[in-house]
């Protein structure tokens, strides 16, 4: 009965629609307060300690921070529900995957579900993964030292529906990144738009004025769509951090992944600097919690 009378419903909203000219907003999800949420991890050399040095607080300590806040919004989020309606999941990606196999191990271990079946133990052992783990994966990869990129604009293409998206869940998916995207196997051009983002490719736009959006758009300059119809998916990038030398390097940087979200019809994201996590906890947090 409750399926007819929705039915009905959705039918007579879109002929009252039709009649007015205004375009039908469908009704909420039902489960939308069941989260999914990931995390991908640009482990290039914006990672490095020794080529990107910070005094106050190094990059990949930034990190690790946003990373722990992330995992404290979500289990708040878990905590309010009660336990008969938990369905919420979360996990860490990284494309490619760093050389050293133990971190496979690491990720399937920062990879949780609740439901139904949760204990008071579950959640502790998400707090201390999520805690401990992700340090030896930054780690390791600083040793390592062989930093290929990170290929985000693939990911996008052929891995963000599967691994990141989920029905009758909010989906979010935390980017923690410098803004360059760049990675020799996703490296090329569609007439005057691209696959990567380097400052010298910035430089090469001449994109170092006040006028930079304006010649964005007559120029149709910006990232090659990747995929469409990801209305679903919420993103929040962390960690934006231009080199030196043009003082609109970052409002450049911010245009191009604003566009390019737009573009792959993606309506709620945010785009943030590589600010002090302290500032940037309740960004996170109200992302995670914030449902309007």
């Amino acid at each position: 009965m409750k399926k007819i009378f929705y039915l009905l419903f959705i039918i007579s909203l879109i002929s009252c629609c039709e009649k007015t000219g205004l375009t039908p907003t469908p009704p909420p999800l039902k489960d939308s307060n069941n989260i999914n949420i990931s995390i991908l991890i640009d482990l290039s050399d914006r990672i490095d300690p020794v080529t990107n040095p910070n005094p106050t607080m190094e990059y990949y300590q930034r990190d690790l921070e946003y990373i722990k806040a992330i995992n404290k919004g979500f289990l708040s989020h878990i905590e309010k529900k009660k336990v008969i309606r938990l369905n919420d999941q979360m996990q860490v990606f990284f494309n490619p995957e760093p050389s050293d196999p133990k971190i496979n191990d690491v990720t399937r271990d920062l990879k949780i579900s609740f439901d139904k079946n949760t204990s008071k133990d579950n959640m502790d052992m998400m707090a201390k993964n999520y805690s401990t783990l992700p340090v030896g994966i930054y780690e390791s990869a600083i040793k390592d030292g062989s930093y290929v990129g990170s290929d985000i604009w693939e990911f996008f293409q052929n891995k963000v529906k599967d691994y990141c998206i989920k029905d009758d869940h909010r989906n979010i998916l935390f980017i923690l990144t410098d803004g360059y995207m760049y990675h020799a196997n996703s490296k090329f051009f569609d007439k005057t738009k691209t696959s990567y983002l380097t400052s010298k490719l910035i430089q090469s736009f001449k994109l170092n004025n006040s006028n930079f959006k304006e010649q964005i758009k007559n120029e149709n300059l910006g990232f090659v769509k990747a995929n469409d119809n990801l209305g679903n998916l919420e993103v929040v990038v962390l960690g934006i951090n231009p080199e030196k030398g043009n003082p609109f390097e970052e409002a450049v940087i911010k245009e191009f992944w604003e566009n390019w979200f737009k573009d792959m019809g993606i309506t709620r994201y945010q785009i943030k600097s590589a600010d002090l996590p302290s500032n940037l906890e309740p960004i996170i947090t109200k992302a995670i919690t914030n449902k309007n």
